[in-house]
């Protein structure tokens, strides 16, 4: 399993169940950890080498699913009363790793399309988009990473 050197983040394995007609693939339940509510669903496209830059939400609580090709994701950690202030968090979700990432309110995440076919997001949040709960850096720069 992979070390989370971000509080509140937590990566949930999540099943796929092969069926010769089509496979089925576990996204969230209201019974498992990191579900703190319903507010919307939706699902967003990465092209292969593309990056959408850095936001942080304020309220919303992030639940990440890949089932279709490779999406990296980076989280940074700049909250001041966290135990991992200035941490950086990567990982790969996909079809060969097909985990949730659930993403606490107040960091930063930014990610890549590493598939080169389609990349395909799901996002179960726990509230509805408000954009003015969210703080959006379109400079990729304005926090150092090496992509």
């Amino acid at each position: 399993m992979d070390k989370i050197t971000v509080e509140g983040v937590l990566l949930t394995p999540l099943k796929r169940i092969h069926n010769p007609k089509g496979d089925v693939f576990h996204g969230m339940k209201k019974s498992d950890i990191g579900y703190s509510g319903f507010g919307e669903a939706y699902f967003s496209t990465i092209h292969f080498e593309d990056i959408k830059p850095w936001k942080k939400h304020y309220e919303m609580t992030l639940n990440f699913v890949v089932p279709l090709g490779d999406i990296r994701f980076v989280i940074y950690d700049d909250r001041e009363d966290s135990i991992t202030k200035g941490s950086f968090f990567n990982i790969t979700l996909g079809e060969n790793n097909y985990q949730r990432i659930t993403i606490p309110p107040g960091v930063w995440v930014a990610f890549s399309g590493v598939g080169k076919n389609y990349n395909l997001l799901l996002n179960l949040a726990n509230i509805e988009h408000d954009p003015n709960e969210i703080e959006r850096k379109d400079d990729l720069s304005e926090i150092s990473y090496s992509w």
